[in-house]
């Protein structure tokens, strides 16, 4: 009797999407004590600060987040024509591998500078995050001139670095995607800038303080930038594997 090989692309399939529903019953896991003890407090210590530094940091995260975003678009690759997850997926790696060193280096180099250099450490960080998020969206076949694939990768962001309760909220969005973005408006200017600022932020002071500190920084900043970048990466190739298998089970 003869017997058929097994399909490779189909295998790879399968494996991913059990890694997938794995990675997506982790996600939902609800907020544990600590991190509600961790929110409290950082919520307190956003209550002391006044409304009007608030807002002068919202803007600033906000339209340095929309000069990424509007000057990236234009230097990434067009859409990668791949017939198979196992395709885009290899292509998706090599990016990440690029710029998971590249961000590591960064976070050396700004690290042994101390206070000041690390002040340059955010939006260079940022600006490097933000581009492999483009270049790991046009290797899932989409196309980043396209507004609303730009504020999903501002929602896959958000994901990353936030607090649990706020991933169980935004976890929802990723899942219900295509649904979701027909309800977004023209521009970026409706996106919650301040919660995403908030919550990238309280994220980011709790991973990186220690940056801060001479001698040690370099070390640090090259250890923190590696581990951030990477689990970004690893959100983003679980966001898109599920607009992918919704779009296979819909075949």
């Amino acid at each position: 009797m003869l017997k058929l090989a097994p399909n490779p692309t189909e295998f790879y399939d399968e494996i991913a999407l059990a890694e997938f529903t794995a990675w997506l019953y982790k996600t939902k896991k609800p907020p544990s004590f600590v991190n509600r003890l961790t929110k409290g407090t950082q919520r307190s210590i956003n209550e002391l600060i006044p409304e009007k530094v608030h807002r002068v940091i919202t803007f600033a995260i906000e339209n340095m987040v929309k000069a990424v975003l509007s000057g990236t678009k234009y230097i990434t690759p067009k859409p990668f024509p791949a017939v198979s997850l196992k395709q885009r997926e290899e292509k998706v790696r090599k990016v990440i591998q690029i710029y998971t060193r590249a961000a590591s280096a960064e976070g050396a180099i700004t690290g042994a500078g101390g206070i000041l250099m690390g002040l340059a450490d955010f939006p260079a960080f940022l600006g490097i995050k933000m581009k492999m998020l483009f270049e790991i969206a046009a290797s899932y076949g989409y196309d980043v001139r396209e507004l609303r694939e730009r504020l999903f990768m501002l929602y896959v962001f958000k994901l990353t670095f936030a607090s649990q309760e706020t991933r169980n909220e935004t976890i929802d969005i990723i899942e219900n995607w295509e649904e979701y973005q027909e309800k977004f408006p023209e521009g970026l200017e409706e996106f919650d800038w301040k919660d995403f600022q908030l919550e990238y932020r309280d994220y980011m002071d709790l991973a990186k303080l220690a940056q801060l500190i001479p001698i040690i920084g370099a070390g640090v900043g090259a250890i923190a930038n590696f581990k951030l970048s990477s689990k970004l990466a690893d959100t983003a190739m679980q966001c898109y594997r599920s607009r992918y298998f919704d779009w296979d089970a819909a075949r």
